[in-house]
């Protein structure tokens, strides 16, 4: 069984990599179609960084902040496992004074009870983008220096692949916004934000979307 463990532990690393950027843009997607507000600033923020004449390049994603937040609120509300990647601490030590951890003790960090925390966000089971906006339009990434979520993680055991990782992403939202036109179907006044009762956190329930082309024909690849 023993045997097992690491190839088991691989295979669930694998399908984060694949799963984390469709399910935070397909819960974002879902969160802006419930709240046009969002939705047209989307837009916005696409028309004056983008135009109408090109789709969306890579060299535009530092500029699309709103987008970015979007996809960093998903990430907090919705990520795509309850609990991080399993650590061993190498040394005994004391968290916020009040808590012992012996050296060569598994830790488990819930990222649902730090995400969803109260006392870190306010409201934070409600959708908020701007709360991750910065002041003087400073630029927003997707993971956090301060761990106040958990995205990517952070210092020597956090993720190689951030900077991939932000890039699909982002790039996967904006392409989506950038050349489709997006609402919900008749009489389907909003999506049900139900998460899975498996060990995944992914939609329970499918996405509820129309799109049409946005831009003229001849600008699609």
């Amino acid at each position: 069984m023993s045997d097992l463990l690491p190839t088991v532990n691989i295979q669930k690393l694998m399908l984060a990599t694949i799963n984390n950027p469709s399910n935070a843009v397909e819960w974002t997607l879902a969160e802006i179609l419930n709240q046009p507000q969002s939705m047209q600033r989307v837009i916005e923020e696409l028309n004056i960084v983008v135009g109408s004449n090109r789709l969306v390049q890579e060299s535009d994603l530092a500029r699309l902040n709103y987008v970015k937040a979007c996809i960093k609120e998903a990430f907090c509300l919705y990520p795509i496992s309850p609990f991080n990647v399993p650590q061993v601490s190498v040394s005994s030590t004391i968290i916020s004074e009040k808590y012992f951890i012996p050296k060569g003790s598994v830790v488990l960090l819930s990222r649902l009870g730090l995400d969803r925390n109260p006392r870190v966000w306010e409201k934070p089971m409600k959708f908020k983008p701007k709360r991750y906006l910065k002041k003087n339009n400073g630029e927003v990434v997707l993971n956090d220096s301060e761990l106040r979520l958990l995205s990517f993680s952070i210092g020597r055991r956090g993720c190689l692949g951030v900077k991939l990782g932000s890039t699909i992403t982002t790039m996967l939202l904006a392409r989506l916004h950038d050349g489709f036109t997006w609402r919900l179907p008749p009489n389907s006044p909003r999506n049900d934000l139900i998460e899975s009762w498996k060990s995944d956190l992914f939609c329970a329930l499918p996405l509820l979307a129309q799109a049409k082309p946005r831009v003229a024909e001849t600008i699609y690849p």
